[in-house]
């Protein structure tokens, strides 16, 4: 049986933890308390990270991208991947906005609400690291520390809410219709989304207690995506996926709002990226960070929805959405145009061209610069 190495509260863990649900993968899950992550995990990973995806036959996967990737190169059915090229290439954009924008969302809402919330996020830190209580609140403190970094400052928290409360309203008015995000299946999409959702949004009190009063429709969502098989009783005629046609109209609200917080950072942070890759020539395996650990290698001034913020910059971002412009590149000229121009029209293009002088690549369980394909 496959062993998943992480915790009830980890935002990663959870995209794992909802993938082998959803798909009937059987697993065991253990903290990395347990004797097995010291003795088997550390001295291969080389770093204390979660989620590591032990398999039946030993062999070690991490990062919940990675771990998701090796059960649909077996030839996972139903596929989380979408069929056409445009729907596969958005799933990696929401993917990229859960996995990184909201990033801010899910930290203010577990973090600035301490004083409401303590008791149960002790429980959470204190039960998964197998540590007495001082050790928790050393963890929760390192936690805190990085709100700073991740653009959550007094200025921008009022806007971290408005956007949450929004994203609530435009999926709730989708999950009307349809229980995933892409139709009748869940696909990169969601589990780009459940990360934040669940382990932060959909769990912490003070968050829960909103969005079950805001958006019972997205709390079943999340129930759904919690769930081992297709938990879709209240949808008559969910089917499969949707055409690209009937999708679009569905998704605008949430498009325009992802083009909206993802840029101008995503700009930034790539200005950033080619400026450092010029200076300091990295070659082909080096790691992309001095320290197994490091994940941020510089910092930047940006704007969240037209407010100043500090931002990290992390090259591991390269690593989700090199996958959306490989979509891109595998195409026809005259369809790879097509599909640029209707991103293009919800103001996503140039989060798919990237245009970077080196890619991001997994080797020996380490991100590392590579040469461009």
């Amino acid at each position: 049986m496959h062993i998943l190495y992480g915790v009830p509260h980890s935002f990663y863990t959870s995209r794992v933890r909802c993938y082998l649900r959803n798909h009937n993968i059987d697993f065991i899950e253990r903290t990395p308390a347990h004797p097995g992550f010291a003795e088997s995990v550390l001295p291969q990973i080389r770093r204390a990270i979660i989620p590591v995806l032990q398999t039946a036959d030993g062999q070690l996967i991490q990062d919940s991208v990675d771990i998701i990737e090796y059960f649909e190169a077996a030839g996972q059915s139903p596929s989380a991947w979408p069929q056409t090229p445009l729907q596969r290439v958005l799933a990696v954009l929401f993917e990229y906005y859960g996995c990184q924008v909201m990033l801010k969302h899910a930290m203010h809402y577990r973090w600035s609400f301490l004083a409401e919330q303590q008791d149960f996020l002790r429980h959470a830190f204190g039960a998964g690291s197998g540590s007495p209580v001082a050790q928790a609140e050393a963890i929760m403190a390192r936690m805190q520390s990085y709100l700073p970094v991740l653009g959550i400052n007094p200025q921008s928290i009022a806007l971290i809410e408005d956007s949450w409360l929004a994203l609530l309203d435009r999926l709730e008015q989708l999950f009307a219709g349809q229980p995933y995000l892409f139709g009748g299946l869940p696909s990169i999409a969601d589990y780009g989304l459940i990360g934040a959702m669940h382990a932060h949004l959909g769990r912490d009190p003070v968050p829960l207690g909103i969005l079950q009063r805001r958006a019972p429709a997205v709390h079943r969502w999340i129930e759904r995506m919690q769930a081992p098989g297709l938990d879709v009783p209240e949808y008559a005629n969910a089917g499969g996926w949707v055409t690209d046609a009937e999708l679009l109209p569905r998704l605008a609200p949430l498009l325009q709002q992802l083009a909206d917080e993802i840029f101008p950072e995503l700009d930034d942070k790539l200005a950033f990226l080619r400026d450092w890759i010029s200076r300091e020539q990295p070659a082909d395996g080096q790691p992309v960070s001095a320290k197994p650990h490091q994940r941020q290698i510089g910092r930047i001034d940006t704007l969240f929805r037209g407010v100043p913020v500090t931002v990290g910059v992390e090259p591991y971002l390269l690593y989700l959405l090199q996958r959306a412009a490989d979509q891109l590149a595998g195409l026809p000229e005259a369809e790879r145009a097509a599909l640029l121009q209707t991103l293009q029209g919800y103001g996503l293009a140039r989060a798919v061209q990237l245009d970077m002088p080196q890619r991001v690549e997994r080797r020996g369980h380490l991100e590392v610069w590579a040469e461009p394909r």
